[in-house]
């Protein structure tokens, strides 16, 4: 497996307190949008978990699937601008 790091941390608020994560690499981003995404299914969350699984196989570069996962954080309202 590849190690897939992003070129800037993705700050993201978590759990019901809404703490903030910051999310430095795609295996990080691939287990929030796997087991605690508020609102998976949508099609940004589709294309951010698909991106950030071909980055992990070095498909694509880590900054493609962390812009992928911006969006879907972002459309989740997680995301902490």
């Amino acid at each position: 497996m590849y190690h897939a790091w992003f070129s800037k941390p993705v700050p993201v608020s978590t759990g019901i307190s809404g703490d903030i994560r910051n999310l430095s690499n795609v295996e990080q981003a691939v287990e929030l949008l796997t087991n605690h995404w508020r609102d998976g299914g949508s099609a940004k969350h589709r294309a951010a978990l698909r991106a950030c699984r071909q980055a992990m196989n070095g498909g694509i570069s880590a900054d493609i699937a962390r812009d992928a996962f911006v969006e879907a954080a972002r459309e989740a309202r997680i995301l902490v601008e």
